[in-house]
This record gives C-alpha cells, structure tokens and sequence, in this order.
C-alpha cells in the first residue's frame, strides 16, 4: 500500500514523495539505461528526463502494472530513441516482405563468459541489438516491443530469429578461437 500512496502523493505534486520514488527508483533505472547507451554522461542524461517525463505524466499511471514497470518503459523508450537521434543513418528494410523463420536450437556447449555476450550483444546492428536486448535482456514479449520500437510484431520476431543466429555465429567463432 506503501507505493500506491507514494504515487498519489506525486500525482498531488508532493516534491517530498517525488524524491522519495526517485531515489527508490534511481539505481535500477539507471541500470536500465547503461544496458543500452554505455556511457555513464548518457545515461544520467536519459534517466533524468525519464524521471521528468514520469512525474509530468503520472496521472496516466493507473496501476494496472507496477509503478516501477511503467517508469522502466519511459526508460527504455528514452535510451532507445536516445540512441536513434545519434544515429540518423539507418536504412529501414520494408517489413512486409520479412517472414518469421523457424527458431533453431539456440544451444552450444562452450566455456563463453557472460561479458562474452553482452559485448557480442552491443556488436548487433542496431535494428537486431534492440530486439535480441529488449527480448532477452529485458524481458519484454513481442507485442511490447512492437510497441516500443514502432515496428509489427512479425518484424520483432524476425529480427529477434536473425539477431540471434548473428549472435549465435559471433560466439561460436569465440567458442572455437577464430573470429566471425
């Protein structure tokens, strides 16, 4: 009951109960935005107008999730179109014609570390490192991401197939000692 009180305190204005839900919030948050944008000056920058957004816009929370699952959404959704406005240059593919592909077996046995992954993860196209991010990383399912990234579910899931079979070859070459 405690948060659910914090959140109408802030939707009154309450600075107090404001600081309180940033500080109880911050670090995580801040995670949340260092798993996509790398860089510490970055990420205070997101999450400081993730928090600003939230708190402007808490009247739309209606606590049919969590408090802190909505404010992650606003987080993700800064560093992702954080990242975009850095990188204007992409090229988009016309998803009508993208068809989902059967899921390979997304299994190796090999002695490769998690930091292994995560930097094979940031290597990603961008189109693909979101998706393979949100999905796995995150946690979020295809219509979600659909969402966040203005892309149809069908897209979500064939870039999540394709940035996961780059993913899969850039580890087996680690796994084999040669370089993909």
């Amino acid at each position: 009951m405690f948060q659910i009180e914090l959140v109408e305190q802030c939707k009154a204005n309450d600075r107090k109960a404001q600081l309180q839900l940033y500080e109880q919030y911050c670090d995580g948050m801040f995670c949340v935005a260092m798993r996509f944008l790398k860089d510490v000056d970055d990420a205070e920058d997101v999450l400081q107008e993730s928090f600003i957004k939230a708190f402007q816009r808490i009247d739309q929370f209606r606590g049919d999730v969590t408090f802190g699952a909505w404010l992650k959404r606003i987080v993700v959704n800064g560093s992702i179109d954080f990242l975009k406005s850095k990188q204007q240059r992409t090229v988009e593919l016309n998803e009508g014609y993208m068809r989902v592909a059967e899921d390979e077996d997304w299994s190796f046995d090999t002695g490769i570390s998690i930091d292994e992954v995560k930097n094979a993860i940031e290597q990603l196209p961008d189109k693909y490192r979101f998706v393979v991010q949100l999905f796995l990383v995150e946690g979020y399912d295809h219509s979600e991401i659909s969402e966040i990234l203005k892309i149809s579910e069908t897209a979500s899931r064939t870039r999540l197939l394709r940035g996961k079979s780059r993913l899969r070859e850039m580890l087996k070459g680690k796994a084999y000692g040669t370089r993909s």
